[in-house]
């Protein structure tokens, strides 16, 4: 059985903010503030929501490359630190003009694969070898 593949959101995250970066917009999150892992300053959500500026003039330590996005902010004068897991990103974009890409739905945190027990990384009964032979005389 093949197992599930990753998440495709935390990569289409990092090349949108790369993108208004390099076009000198200011990039933005949309988050799903309810959602299992956020933490962000609770007094600033409106209807379950908060828009964050992640540019770097707004952000200190921004942690992108990772899942949960996490980085340090000031909201009225406090610092906060902020963490949102991929999952709970609903758009990311440009300030500026509003354009990069909406999730729309907040998406189910991958489940943690189980440790494998020693026992398991037993090989089953004794290795088993047969030679193969080329049909080239050469080999």
């Amino acid at each position: 059985m093949a197992s599930p593949s990753k998440s495709r959101r935390p990569y289409l995250i990092r090349a949108i903010y790369q993108w208004t970066l390099d076009n000198g917009y200011t990039p933005y999150l949309l988050v799903a503030a309810d959602q299992p892992g956020v933490t962000v300053p609770m007094p600033f959500v409106k209807d379950g929501r908060i828009a964050l500026d992640i540019g770097g003039m707004a952000v200190r330590e921004l942690n992108i490359e990772n899942d949960p996005i996490f980085f340090s902010a000031r909201f009225g004068g406090r610092p906060y630190d902020i963490v949102v897991p991929s999952g709970a990103v609903l758009a990311i974009y440009a300030r500026e003009n509003g354009e990069g890409l909406v999730f729309g739905e907040p998406e189910a945190a991958e489940a943690a694969l189980p440790e494998p027990t020693p026992e398991a990384l037993k090989p089953a009964g004794r290795p088993k070898l047969r030679i193969v032979k080329s049909g080239d005389p050469e080999a």
